[in-house]
C-alpha cells in the first residue's frame, strides 16, 4: 500500500481545528462535576451535555442559543480498563481534531454538566445505542473542508436566528458533527426513540405555535441538525442532578454568614468551620 501525501491542505486542516480546540481563558464552572458522583448517577446511554470553554464552543452556543456547547453518550463499564492502569473511559464523543474517542468522566470535572436520561428506555434498547457508539470509535473525519471550519471562527455571526441552525449544517457535514450530538441523534433514531416531537395541529389550535417554531421542528427531523440543547428541551429526556439523587436537606446547607452553632448542628468541626470563614472573607 502507498502511504497518503499529508498534503498542505491536510495541514492546514490541522492547524485550524487546533485553534478551534484551544480554551478560553477566565472560565469558571458553577458548579464543577465530580466524577465519582457522575460515576453514581449516570446509567448507559445517559447523554452528559457540556458547557465548553474552547473557541468552537463560543459559536457552537452562540448558533444553538444555548448554554451547552458539546455532548457525550455515557457507556459505562463498556470499554475494558486501560492496561496502564489510568481511569477508564466511559464516554464516547466526537472532537473537531481526534473524531470518535472514548475519555474518562475526569474529564469534564472543571465544567458545567446536564445529565439527559431517555425515559422508559428498555435494557435492549440502551444496550443497541451504546453499541451503536462503541462501533464508531476511531472513525475519523476529512479536515480538509476548511470552509467548514471558518464558520466557527466567528464567535456571533450576524445571521437571522432562523438561519443558525443552517449554517451548523452548512457545507460537508464532517466538521459540523464534531459537536457529537448529530451522532448520538442517530444513535436513538435507529430504535426509534423521539427527541423532539413532530407537532400536528389540532381543529382550533393552530394558532398555538407560531408557523415558524412548526417549520423549525419539522425540520430538524434528520440526525444531522440535532444540537446539544435539543436533548436539554425534548420532552421524553428526564434531567437528571446528581446532588437531588442520594437525597437533599437544605437545613444542611452551611452559608458562609451562618452561626457557629448552626455550622455544629450541621455536623461542620472546627477546622471545617474556620476554612468556611476564610473562604467567605476572601470571597468577599
Amino acid at each position: 500500500m502507498t502511504a497518503q501525501t499529508d498534503t498542505l491542505l491536510d495541514r492546514l486542516g490541522r492547524w485550524l481545528a487546533g485553534r478551534l480546540q484551544q480554551e478560553s481563558s477566565g472560565y469558571q464552572p458553577y458548579t464543577p462535576s465530580d466524577p465519582e458522583i457522575l460515576r453514581r448517577t449516570l446509567q448507559p446511554g445517559d447523554i452528559l451535555l457540556v458547557e465548553g470553554n474552547q473557541h468552537i464552543s463560543a459559536a457552537i452556543k452562540y448558533l444553538t442559543q444555548s448554554t451547552w456547547s458539546h455532548s457525550c453518550l455515557y457507556v459505562g463499564d463498556a470499554l475494558p480498563e486501560p492496561e496502564d492502569g489510568s481511569e477508564r473511559p466511559r464516554l464516547i464523543e466526537v472532537n473537531l481534531g481526534e473524531g470518535c474517542v472514548a475519555v474518562p468522566l475526569s474529564k469534564y470535572r472543571t465544567y458545567n454538566t446536564r445529565i439527559c436520561r431517555a425515559r422508559g428506555l428498555t435494557p435492549d434498547d440502551r444496550q443497541k445505542v451504546v453499541d451503536f457508539m462503541i462501533a464508531r470509535l476511531g472513525l475519523k473525519y476529512d479536515l480538509k473542508n476548511i470552509v467548514d471550519m471558518l464558520r466557527y471562527f466567528m464567535p456571533t455571526p450576524p445571521v437571522p436566528v432562523r438561519w443558525r441552525r443552517r449554517l451548523l449544517a452548512f457545507g460537508s457535514g464532517d466538521p459540523t458533527r464534531a459537536i457529537c450530538s448529530s451522532m448520538i441523534a442517530e444513535a436513538y433514531g435507529g430504535i426509534r426513540y423521539p427527541i423532539l416531537p413532530e407537532i400536528t395541529l389540532a381543529p382550533g389550535r393552530a394558532s398555538a405555535q407560531s408557523t415558524y417554531m412548526r417549520r423549525e421542528i419539522l425540520h430538524i427531523r434528520h440526525h444531522s441538525l440535532y444540537t446539544p440543547r435539543d436533548f436539554d428541551l425534548s420532552p421524553y429526556f428526564q434531567i437528571v442532578k446528581p446532588t437531588l439523587e442520594y437525597g437533599f436537606d437544605y437545613k444542611t446547607v452551611v452559608w458562609g454568614d451562618s452561626k457557629p452553632e448552626e455550622m455544629k448542628s450541621a455536623g461542620v468541626d472546627d477546622a471545617d468551620r474556620q476554612d468556611t470563614v476564610e473562604d467567605s472573607k476572601h470571597k468577599a
